[in-house]
């Protein structure tokens, strides 16, 4: 950890936020088969994969994994690897950072086509200055930063490690 950041989230932080996620998404969903985490390259793919690892330890919904990509910056064109789900699912869109709302209002795009039953969003951490309306379903942390400020998680391999304002 480097210590001229500002952290406001360590890894045992982090772990218990994710294990928090998971309980709150059973919770939510208990009447869900199958649950589609539709993660947001390429650190909302880890932190998805790290909530469906929790998750599927108290809950016996089917957990399927696809990811989105995007340009965050220009988010004209959205891609669903492996397929869209069947119409009636259950979506859950995972990001690690909520900024503005913009990349998981485009995100969201390619699943209202298949008239989902739900979908839902979650971040690690949101901050509070919204320029879509979007309200995140599931949050890890909501910081009010000003809007100098940036928040970043850090990932190290299959691992999130930390989140820091800068």
């Amino acid at each position: 950890m480097d210590t001229q950041k500002k952290y406001i989230l360590n890894q045992d932080q982090v772990a218990r936020k994710i294990k928090r996620l998971a309980f709150e998404i059973a919770e939510r969903n208990i009447d869900g088969k199958i649950i589609y985490f539709a993660a947001i390259q390429e650190y909302g793919v880890v932190l998805a994969r790290k909530i469906k690892e929790q998750l599927e330890k108290i809950c016996s919904a089917e957990i399927r994994l696809l990811t989105v990509s995007l340009d965050k910056r220009n988010p004209d064109t959205v891609s669903v690897q492996p397929e869209l789900p069947e119409r009636n699912a259950v979506v859950i869109l995972i990001d690690d950072v909520s900024s503005s709302g913009k990349t998981l209002l485009y995100a969201m795009q390619p699943f209202l086509a298949t008239a989902p039953a739900r979908i839902q969003t979650l971040v690690l951490v949101e901050r509070t200055h919204k320029a879509f309306p979007l309200l995140v379903d599931y949050v890890g942390l909501s910081v009010a930063t000003t809007l100098e400020e940036h928040i970043f998680v850090e990932v190290e391999g299959e691992k999130v490690s930390g989140a820091f304002m800068k």
